[in-house]
C-alpha cells in the first residue's frame, strides 16, 4: 500500500499533468485564433510561401506552430465525406494576371462539387472585377478541380480555407491580384458575416508592400468571424452552409508539417464552375 507520501507526489504529478494539457490546450487555441488557411478561409488563410505573425489568412506555418501542432493528439472524429473523384490537382501557374474578360454589370454564380457536397456562392463583379475575373478564369481553367481544402480554423475565428492545388497554403498560381472591395458595408465593424466569400493574402498588417498580395486562395466564412478589414470580399455562399457545418462538426487537427489546421473531413474540390447568369 503506498504511504501517503507518495500518494500526495502522485497527486502533485497527476496535476501538474493537467495543467501541462490546459496550457497546451489554451497555446493551440491562441494559435488557431492568431494565424490562419488557409490560403488559404484561413486562414491560415494563403497565397504564397510568406506567413506572418499577425492575425492573418496567409499561407504556410509559423514559428513555434510544429510544437503545438506535435503535442496535440490526433483528433478520431469521424470523416463525414465521401472519396474524391478521380484526378490530379492543377500544377499550372501563369506570369501574370489573366486579362479582364467578365462583364462586370453581370452576375456570377460559382459552383463549388466537393466531396462532402455542393458549395453555391455568388460573384461580385462590379465590386471585385479582378479577383472575380481570376477566379472564374482559375475555374476555367480547371486549376482547382481535385484540390483539397486545406485549413479549417473552428475557433475564434470560423473558416474554411481552399483554392490551393498543392493543399499545403503555400500553393500561388503565379500572379497576384489587387486588393479590393475592402469598404463593403457587409463588412461592419471588422467582422466578415457567416456566407462571406473573401481571397486570402499575404498583408502582414504594418508594411503597405505586402498588399495586393492575393493569389488563388479563398475562404468561405460558415460563421461571423471578427478579422481585420484586409481581405477582399467577392461573393455571397447561396447553398451549401449546412455542407460547412458538417465539415465544421467534424473538427480540425494540427498538421505538423506546416502549421496549419486540417479539417477532419476530406474536402475536396472534385469540380469547379462559374456561370454566367
Amino acid at each position: 500500500m503506498a504511504s501517503s507520501d507518495q500518494r500526495r507526489r502522485q497527486l502533485a504529478r497527476q496535476k501538474y499533468a493537467r495543467q501541462q494539457e490546459r496550457r497546451a490546450a489554451n497555446r493551440l487555441k491562441s494559435k488557431r485564433r492568431n494565424v490562419i488557411i488557409a490560403s488559404s478561409l484561413a486562414v491560415v488563410l494563403a497565397a504564397g510561401v510568406t506567413a506572418y505573425a499577425s492575425v492573418s489568412l496567409t499561407g504556410g506555418g509559423r514559428q513555434g506552430a510544429h510544437d503545438d501542432a506535435a503535442s496535440q493528439a490526433p483528433s478520431t472524429a469521424a470523416d463525414p465525406c465521401g472519396k474524391p473523384a478521380k484526378g490530379a490537382p492543377s500544377a499550372k501557374t501563369w506570369p501574370k494576371e489573366p486579362a479582364l474578360a467578365i462583364d462586370t454589370s453581370a452576375s456570377y454564380t460559382a459552383k463549388l462539387a466537393t466531396t462532402c457536397g455542393q458549395i453555391t456562392f455568388t460573384l461580385d463583379a462590379g465590386t471585385a472585377p479582378h479577383t472575380v475575373n481570376s477566379f472564374a478564369f482559375l475555374a476555367g481553367q480547371g486549376y482547382f478541380d481535385h484540390s483539397r481544402c486545406h485549413r479549417l480554423v473552428d475557433s475564434q475565428i470560423y473558416v474554411l480555407q481552399c483554392g490551393d492545388p498543392k493543399g499545403t497554403g503555400e500553393g500561388t498560381p503565379g500572379y497576384t491580384l489587387p486588393d479590393e472591395n475592402l469598404k463593403d458595408p457587409r463588412i461592419k465593424g471588422g467582422v466578415y458575416p457567416a456566407g462571406t466569400v473573401a481571397m486570402a493574402n499575404r498583408y502582414d498588417g504594418k508594411d503597405d508592400k505586402t498588399r495586393n498580395s492575393g493569389g488563388s486562395q479563398f475562404f468561405l466564412v460558415y460563421q461571423d468571424s471578427q478579422l481585420p478589414p484586409n481581405y477582399t470580399p467577392f461573393g455571397k455562399i447561396t447553398g451549401g452552409m449546412d455542407v460547412l457545418k458538417k465539415i465544421a462538426a467534424a473538427g480540425s487537427r494540427p498538421d505538423p508539417a506546416n502549421g496549419n489546421t486540417a479539417p477532419n473531413a476530406t474536402v475536396v474540390i472534385d469540380k469547379a464552375a462559374v456561370t454566367k447568369s
